[in-house]
Formats: C-alpha cells, sequence, structure tokens
C-alpha cells in the first residue's frame, strides 16, 4: 500500500487537521488494485516512531513501479481475513450515526464465540463513507 502517514491522528478529523483534507483525492489519482481508497489504523509494528495508527493508502501491485509522492510511504502487509461490518445506507446528514453505530455493533461482537480472535498484526480498515453503501470497517481476525 501507499500510505501517508499521520502523526497524533487516530481519526478522519484529527488526521486531515495534521495532513490536510486533500491527500484523498491524491490517493484516488494513483491505480489501485483496490478501486478506492481506504484508511487504516496500523498495529505499532507497522508505525514510525513519530507517526501514529491512523493513515489513508491505496493498495498497489507488489510490482509498483510508479512515483510514489513525497511525504508517503509503501508499506506490505501480510494476506489476512477480515469480518466485514456495514451500516445500512443512510442519509448524507447521518453518517456520524452511521460510523457509531458500526463501533457499537463492533464493540459488542463475539469474536471468540464465532470462531474468531482479532488479529492484532494487521490493520483493521475503514471505507470512505458512502450514504447508499453504508458506512464500512474491516477487522481482521484469525480463525480460534
Amino acid at each position: 500500500m501507499i500510505v501517508k502517514r499521520g502523526v497524533k491522528a487516530s481519526d478522519y478529523w484529527s488526521y486531515c487537521n495534521e495532513t490536510g483534507c486533500d491527500v484523498w483525492g491524491l490517493l484516488k489519482s494513483i491505480k489501485s488494485i483496490s478501486g478506492e481508497p481506504v484508511a487504516l489504523w496500523l498495529p505499532v509494528k507497522y508505525r514510525n516512531p513519530v507517526t501514529n495508527e491512523y493513515v489513508q493508502g491505496v493498495e498497489v501491485e507488489m510490482e509498483y513501479q510508479e512515483i510514489v509522492p513525497a511525504g508517503f510511504d509503501i508499506i506490505e502487509f501480510p494476506e489476512a481475513d477480515y469480518l466485514l461490518f456495514r451500516s445500512d445506507p443512510y442519509d448524507d446528514e447521518d453518517y456520524e450515526s452511521a460510523i457509531l453505530d458500526v463501533k457499537k455493533v463492533i464493540a459488542g461482537y463475539d469474536f471468540y464465540g464465532n470462531g474468531y480472535v482479532r488479529d492484532e498484526n494487521n490493520p483493521g480498515i475503514q471505507l470512505e463513507p458512502v450514504c447508499t453503501r453504508g458506512y464500512i470497517e474491516m477487522i481482521p481476525v484469525k480463525s480460534r
């Protein structure tokens, strides 16, 4: 992935305050194998000493040879399994409520009882909130 790191950011708004809100547009201009940028909460092992957990990035091919924009890094993640949590579609002005609803479901989800444990070695993923598809977060998991 090509990523732009935050320093103190732990969510979208603090990230935008640090890096500016134009990172997403730049990421959208990079040819991606996933089709869209994502936000990631990085595990400690992927953070630099002066950066924090929240980054925005775009998935590229392993053989990516194009220019990496100044101030961006390439991070290689191992293959991982994820559980996808999605809200119902919502009205644009209700995006905060949709995000909080998904976070509440994740916090109460019985990973162990459903045969999983959270994989703390891979990043959590947040897709762009799009009201017509719902808010989406993906949590890395391992079968127990």
